[in-house]
């Protein structure tokens, strides 16, 4: 739905005052969030009334579809393709009138046009739309999605291979309708990677949805080589190589959108392994604002990220959201005045007006060698994917010292890991305390599922191995998911970082000329007002946003 006319509507039922809508609208031009959410975070009122102001305005009912699945007679009165196209859901069917919710209940054109291409009298009801959309995936894509799996798996049994796996094969069109399914179904759980993985007497296929590996329908071990070389085909691989790993990339279109595919091959005993990361730019907030930092921590890094030179480092294990913290500050001081490269393996987004380089070892195009380069395009904001060696590290230094401000990444485990692991490098711990500004340390860890959040009372043995005693628990309380089908009986939907930030202050400076071990380093960061990865997690278990177990798992 178009903001204007909802917050125009809100405005005058008297649910939101004129400057709380221009304020609203004000906070909406950078996000990408939907009108009903952005009011809801404002708020000033909760997202089910939204909707029933404007089920009020239009003079339609109000009803509640989370969860609703309408009879198969219901069903079939829209065709899926019409469902999808129009973003309509059936509700009701009394024999004559179909009552149907639209995704957007403000634009008349579009119940025109479905009233039409149906040939039947539709009533309205407004509902969440969230939650149409929600139901035309569930009634209609994702059924018509398991029924189109089982018929191709059921194919591919008969499928006899010839003694050489051939390209043809792997475009046969069973094998080519397969993949396009799997990776249908992992976007639509909107998972983070998907992993084909051959064993002795089985093919895997699992996916990674929240930071936790779920597993598909696996098809027949003997077709496991034509469908690695399919993904090999469509990655622009060399299907006849085996031998070593491989890297690409692919695109996929899904629902009118183009989502790419990061590609990694991995020769094992039993045939190549082959892991997708999935680079959905849609389904990731490139907005600093929006990753969930404490307030004192995203001060820090707004500050920080305008200075003229440094580098500003964010370390923390594959996985924990590094790149995404990183584009989101790129993407704060991308402006026309500012000169922003970046070199990475590869390009996980594009951003428009960020000069963005694929680094590529194989033609000698590494990270240092592009970091060399770059210090004569006149830039003013540098991004190093990762310090892997002692080379690239000596040239960011050399950059921030001669007023360039260079962000990048390593493999730590803390914060205050990253710098001792500059000085282990090679790097000369004067020349590391003279150009660091910061380390963010942070963890991507699940939160508990809204639908399905509840108290509880945890063991005293699992507050003890968070080191809490009950004088530190005093009245608090506890929660965890009970599990439900919106988040996969897992009790987890959605992920949040945590944080840990070390100040480059002047103390902390001069420990890293003396060499001081990490250990030292942490315990000063710590008595200088650092909050630890663990400390955060406590804050977040005590708001109620994630469980106990997750943070144990996480720090």
């Amino acid at each position: 739905m178009t903001p204007g006319p909802v917050l125009e509507i809100l405005k005058q039922r008297g649910a939101i005052t004129k400057d709380q809508a221009e304020e609203i609208e004000g906070l909406m031009s950078n996000s990408s969030k939907d009108v009903a959410q952005a009011i809801a975070d404002y708020g000033v009122l909760a997202r089910e009334d939204v909707f029933y102001h404007i089920a009020e305005d239009l003079g339609h009912e109000h009803v509640n579809l989370k969860g609703f699945s309408p009879t198969s007679e219901v069903i079939s009165a829209i065709p899926a393709a019409t469902a999808r196209l129009y973003k309509a859901f059936p509700v009701s069917y009394d024999g004559s009138k179909l009552t149907v919710a639209l995704a957007d209940p403000l634009d008349p054109q579009v119940g025109e046009d479905l009233s039409f291409a149906l040939s039947q009298e539709l009533d309205f009801c407004v509902a969440d739309n969230k939650h149409v959309l929600e139901g035309i995936e569930r009634v209609y894509v994702a059924g018509e999605g398991a029924g189109q799996m089982n018929d191709i798996l059921s194919q591919l049994k008969g499928i006899a291979l010839s003694d050489e796996d051939s390209e043809s094969e792997a475009n046969s069109a069973p094998i080519v309708r397969y993949i396009d399914l799997v990776l249908e179904q992992a976007m639509r759980e909107q998972a983070s990677d998907i992993h084909f993985e051959p064993f002795e007497r089985e093919f895997k296929i699992r996916y990674r949805v929240d930071g936790a590996l779920y597993e598909m329908s696996p098809p027949p071990a003997h077709l496991a080589n034509t469908i690695i070389s399919r993904i090999k085909v469509i990655s622009n691989l060399n299907i006849a190589e085996r031998r070593v790993p491989q890297d690409g990339r692919m695109v996929m279109s899904l629902e009118d959108r183009d989502i790419d595919f990061r590609v990694s091959t991995l020769p094992t005993s039993y045939g190549e392994s082959v892991v997708l990361r999935v680079l959905d730019r849609s389904s990731v907030s490139l907005d600093l604002d929006n990753l969930g930092m404490p307030t004192d921590i995203s001060e820090y890094i707004e500050g920080t990220i305008i200075k003229p030179n440094g580098i500003f480092i964010c370390t923390g294990p594959t996985g924990a959201g590094k790149t995404t913290t990183l584009y989101a500050c790129l993407r704060k001081i991308n402006t026309i005045d500012s000169k922003l490269l970046t070199a990475e393996d590869p390009v996980e987004y594009d951003v428009e007006g960020i000069i963005q380089i694929p680094v590529n070892d194989g033609i000698g195009l590494t990270f240092s060698r592009v970091l060399r380069a770059f210090l004569r395009q006149d830039p003013d904001r540098i991004l190093v994917g990762e310090m892997r060696d002692v080379e690239t590290a000596q040239i960011a230094i050399q950059a921030s010292l001669t007023g360039h401000l260079v962000f990048s990444t390593l493999h730590t485990n803390d914060a205050p890991g990253a710098v001792t692991r500059l000085v282990d490098m090679g790097c000369e711990p004067f020349l590391v305390s003279a150009s660091l500004e910061g380390v963010l340390g942070q963890r991507l860890l699940r939160t508990i599922c809204s639908d399905c959040k509840q108290p509880y009372e945890p063991s005293m043995a699992l507050l003890g191995e968070l080191g809490l005693s009950p004088e530190d628990i005093g009245d608090k309380d506890f929660h965890t998911g009970a599990g439900c089908e919106e988040c996969g009986n897992s009790g987890y939907r959605g992920r949040k970082g945590l944080f840990e930030l070390l100040d480059i202050s002047e103390p902390i400076a001069e420990m890293i000329t003396e060499r001081a071990p990490t250990v030292v380093l942490r315990q000063k960061a710590i008595e200088l007002g650092m909050t630890t990865l663990r400390e955060d997690g406590l804050r977040n278990i005590y708001q109620g946003n994630t469980t106990i177990e997750e943070v144990l798992k996480y720090t």
